[in-house]
């Protein structure tokens, strides 16, 4: 995806630009905070609609699934077409998908219009980033909004949790997709008055195979990861669905590798420092899902703490998330992307390790303290990720970096919830606890892989440690 300078930047005093900053913000809080409201109300939808576990994995997977499969697209739309014109497009998907989920009858309805929701969002966070980059040239300054940026994404996903408990307590289920409806209008308003239009001169052609391909193989890895429980790891289904998952993963490469302008070009990650983020950006999201399913459902089934307790359990994570996010940006832009990414590792293994032994009895401030590890390890990741993908690469393919690592992001979340899910989907609520071990060294496997991620991203010769252009 191109992403160059355009006019606009010229029109536009600082205070100009960071107000377009904070609108832009707004949209991402929201594809951040959807991705992780729904977990706190899992029990109460499952009792609402009669659906178990693996039923309520689809209603938060459904979302990231096709966020992850149609971001890069969306993207070179926008690139074509107008980024605020596809932005505030994508607000009105997923303001409507919202309504949907709100008075949806079924579980199959919800998961529908999670879907939906999943396409609005797929509007929204690739394309209001590429309207930031475009208004702000200078890289210190771009740098900064990558903190701030950060920042705003992880306090969403990590706050997701406590304002889902409190809402869930207070006005239902519901009220879960009824609060995103104000907050779009809000946007729409404010995108009209502060975002000015802009395109790439030399857009992205849209890759119709490569896309359906790429939809095919996450889809279907993921399903058969949720439904492998019920329907037997060996059996003919399940078989079938392997190998429908190989095939459209080798098609998608041969495709992708023999087309000019490919979706994602899969020699980018012969590149080792490229290929490295990309995954740890995947293993960051698996860690933190994995955690707020397992928080969820220990405290809400195991332990039997309400929606809003559960919640405000993972006020630390918020903590170490909103605090660490904007640190982080600093030190990249000071240090390169290296130091950060060994703290995010080191935070995110031991906030783990902390629960490799969780049983009934562990104590509430072992819980707590693992949160806030863990917390504190996202928070410091994201931008070095970003910065570590986008230095792996010439200049010129900053933005395919940055659209690929925010598709790695939204994959590791989409396994993350499967993973967990798969785990304890048999478990009764006082195994919960037992049950959920094994995704606690996940956690903290992920950690390590993102400390082997940190030593591979050393600076180049002669690297500033700035992003030249930052991530989607």
């Amino acid at each position: 995806m191109t992403t160059t300078t355009h006019p606009v930047q010229t029109l536009l005093d600082a205070r100009g630009r960071w107000t377009l900053l904070a609108v832009c913000c707004l949209s991402m809080f929201l594809v951040g905070l959807d991705t992780t409201i729904v977990n706190v109300g899992l029990p109460a939808i499952g009792d609402g609609l009669g659906v178990g576990i693996r039923g309520l994995e689809w209603v938060v997977d459904a979302y990231t699934l096709v966020l992850a499969a149609l971001l890069i697209s969306s993207g070179a739309l926008a690139d074509r077409f107008g980024r605020r014109r596809v932005f505030r497009c994508g607000l009105v998907v997923f303001g409507a998908a919202s309504l949907l989920c709100a008075i949806a009858p079924s579980a199959g309805a919800l998961v529908a219009a999670r879907a939906l929701q999943g396409i609005g969002a797929s509007m929204l966070s690739p394309v209001a980033l590429a309207i930031v980059v475009n208004a702000m040239p200078d890289p210190k300054e771009r740098a900064r909004a990558i903190g701030v940026w950060a920042s705003v994404f992880g306090l969403s996903m990590a706050a997701g949790p406590v304002t889902g408990g409190a809402l869930v307590e207070t006005l239902g289920w519901r009220s879960l997709f009824w609060i995103n409806v104000p907050v779009v209008v809000a946007a729409l308003v404010l995108s009209a008055v502060f975002v000015p239009e802009s395109r790439a001169p030399h857009p992205q052609r849209l890759d119709l195979p490569g896309q359906a391909l790429l939809t095919v193989a996450v889809a279907v890895s993921v399903g058969v990861l949720i439904e492998g429980p019920r329907i037997g790891w060996t059996s003919p289904t399940a078989l079938a669905l392997y190998a429908c998952a190989t095939v459209a993963t080798v098609a998608f490469v041969r495709v992708e590798s023999r087309r000019p302008e490919p979706l994602m070009d899969p020699r980018l990650f012969r590149r080792p420092v490229f290929g490295g983020a990309v995954l740890g950006a995947l293993a960051v999201f698996v860690a933190l899902n994995v955690t707020l399913l397992l928080n969820t459902l220990h405290l809400q089934h195991g332990r039997g703490w309400t929606a809003l307790a559960a919640g405000t359990a993972t006020l630390p994570m918020a903590v170490g998330a909103a605090v660490c996010a904007p640190l982080a940006g600093r030190l990249v832009g000071r240090l390169g992307p290296r130091p950060p990414l060994l703290l995010a590792g080191g935070f995110l293994t031991a906030g783990g390790l902390c629960l490799v032994g969780l049983d009934q009895d562990t104590s509430v401030l072992q819980l707590l303290t693992a949160y806030l590890l863990v917390g504190t390890g996202f928070g410091f990741a994201n931008a070095p990720l970003t910065n570590t993908a986008v230095s792996g690469l010439p200049p010129a393919r900053a933005a395919v970096a940055g659209a690929i690592t925010s598709t790695a992001r939204q994959l590791g979340a989409a396994l993350g919830i499967a993973l967990a899910g798969g785990l304890v989907a048999a478990a009764g609520p006082t195994e919960l606890a037992r049950a959920s071990r094994p995704g606690w060294m996940l956690v903290a496997a992920c950690g390590a892989f993102l400390l082997l991620v940190a030593h591979a991203s050393r600076p180049r010769k002669g690297a500033t440690g700035v992003a030249a252009a930052p991530a989607r």
